[in-house]
């Protein structure tokens, strides 16, 4: 699998609500991280989509190595 663009060696917590879908940016060059703003436009990368089951904080990678999309896998620590 191709790894996106490192936009950040951080994760992001997001608050997300029970019911509402969100669209992870794959590929990095979105400028509304951790989410997709259509960047990847003419790439082979799509975003990935995530329905939140309840209201909690989760966290989404930015980095764009992770194995366990969208959230972050510590994949950052080896950036």
């Amino acid at each position: 699998m191709t790894k996106g663009e490192v936009a950040a060696k951080t994760p992001m917590p997001v608050g997300v609500e029970a019911g509402k879908d969100y669209f992870w940016c794959a590929c990095g060059k979105s400028k509304t991280q951790p989410f997709c703003d259509g960047s990847h436009k003419g790439t082979d990368f799509r975003p990935v989509r995530y329905t939140a089951e309840k209201d909690e904080t989760k966290w989404f990678c930015a980095c764009k190595q992770t194995n366990g999309q969208p959230f972050c896998d510590g994949s950052h620590k080896a950036l």
